[in-house]
């Protein structure tokens, strides 16, 4: 950056270092942006059908949650609110992914 508009060359390095840091401020907040644009795009999906999340079969009284490939017999159970083996699943899920990655 160069800045040449007034006749002390220690205002002119002033003022172009304001330059600098201004342009470098923009450019690290666009990539920030874009950055946080990808993550929303991955966590948000598609919307297609083959992206849901869990499916409650009532005829065979299963729920599978497709996000960790968790199935159980016990649809009834967990439809009156005893989440428990789902939630520890999740949880078990969860601290697998951090271990690995």
């Amino acid at each position: 950056v160069t800045c040449q508009t007034e006749k002390s060359q220690i205002q002119n390095r002033e003022i172009a270092m304001q330059m600098l840091r201004t342009k470098i401020y923009a450019e690290a907040l666009t990539r920030q942006e874009e950055e946080r644009g990808s993550e929303r795009k991955l966590k948000i999906g598609t919307g297609e059908r083959s992206e849901k999340i869990r499916t409650y079969n009532y005829p065979q009284n299963r729920v599978t949650d497709h996000r960790i490939g968790f199935t159980v017999q016990k649809l009834d159970r967990i439809m009156e609110g005893e989440l428990d083996e789902i939630i520890e699943a999740l949880i078990h899920y969860d601290q697998q992914s951090k271990m690995v990655g």
